[in-house]
């Protein structure tokens, strides 16, 4: 990973962007001594997130399932199944 301050950024952003396109390589940039952000290609990025995404949604709805349990005998199907789907109460 390269790393590079911010005023070094400023200053040479096309070549850093030409840099990080032609390696892939992710460029650290530091601030004040401190680390602030990560640039990473576009298609690092697709990689490195889109898992994340696509696993987001399941998750989301295994807890508006488990929000929804009732003890057995209690449960609605019906309303059950119009709730996931997103249909109204009406």
């Amino acid at each position: 990973m390269k790393l590079v301050t911010a005023v070094d950024m400023r200053k040479a952003l096309d070549r850093m962007l030409d840099d990080l396109d032609s390696t892939g390589e992710p460029i650290i940039v530091k601030d004040g001594g401190a680390a602030r952000a990560v640039l990473v290609s576009v298609d690092d990025f697709k990689r490195r997130f889109s898992d994340h995404q696509a696993q987001e949604g399941p998750r989301q709805m295994l807890e508006r399932v488990q929000a929804m349990r009732a003890p057995a005998g209690q449960v609605d199907t019906v309303q059950l199944l119009r709730d996931l789907r997103g249909y109204d109460r009406s």
